[in-house]
């Protein structure tokens, strides 16, 4: 019994140590997104950031949606990205408001 009991606490901590911390930054672009074609060109730079997990825009809104891994990227990094292809990129949320 013992040795289940260490063998579930070494699987739980193992768990634990390997959850990611995965979060969602909600940003708008200056120029602001109008097409397919600026949708397409923001996902295709931006899909290679590090730590980047997911891209999602939103034309009728004109946002875009990350999910990224915040131990590897920040907000910061991401609007530094944006720049890199000529775009401003502003915070308007956190994604928590789905």
């Amino acid at each position: 019994m013992k040795r289940l009991t260490l063998l579930l606490l070494a699987i739980g901590i193992s768990l634990a140590v390997s959850a990611k911390n995965i979060k969602t930054v909600v940003l708008t672009t200056n120029p602001p997104i109008h097409c397919e074609n600026c949708c397409t060109t923001i996902k295709n730079n931006i899909r290679f950031e590090k730590g980047v997990k997911e891209i999602i825009t939103d034309l009728e809104k004109k946002t875009v949606t990350i999910k990224y891994d915040a131990d590897k990227t920040t907000v910061d990094a991401l609007l530094i990205a944006f720049d890199k292809i000529n775009r401003k990129a502003t915070v308007v949320g956190d994604g928590s408001e789905k």
